[in-house]
């Protein structure tokens, strides 16, 4: 059945309930886990006639939220004796679908754990949907999770 699961994890109480899901998941079918986090991180305005770009400092907002999601699923794993490992991918300006398929490719997931954000309107026109990209560009199948659903 499923011998490599990925789970997506961000911090929420959303991704805590799909790391919860693939826990159980791997736990049925003796499968490996692989959370996952991906680090955007803002823009910045870089002096480019200096030759030198700053780099990500290391109490940035955004490393240090998935240094504590992937601790918490690192625990998680063991105290559940799933096999499981921690990853975490800096975007660097390509969007989170895109990193996500080429994790997909590099660990061969046979499924993907996910929460479904339940964008609307406005911002799910001009941020896309990670979920609907995912979707349509791989085949891998999805187990998703909504608000509300047990």
């Amino acid at each position: 059945m499923y011998q490599r699961v990925m789970v997506l994890v961000d911090g929420s109480e959303g991704a805590r309930r799909a790391l919860e899901e693939a826990v159980k998941l791997a736990r049925v079918t003796h499968a490996d886990v692989q959370a996952v986090f991906v680090v955007e991180h803002r823009s910045q305005l870089v002096d480019i006639g200096g030759g030198f770009a700053e780099q990500a400092r290391p109490n940035d907002p955004a490393s240090e939220a998935a240094t504590l999601a992937l601790d918490e699923a690192r625990t998680r794993f063991t105290a559940t004796g799933v096999q499981g490992s921690v990853r975490a991918i800096d975007s660097y300006g390509e969007s989170v679908a895109t990193v996500l398929l080429r994790a997909l490719d590099e660990f061969d997931a046979d499924v993907v754990v996910m929460h479904a954000d339940e964008r609307g309107g406005l911002r799910r026109l001009f941020a896309g949907s990670v979920v609907e990209a995912l979707l349509r560009e791989t085949a891998v199948p999805l187990l998703l999770l909504r608000n509300g659903e047990e």
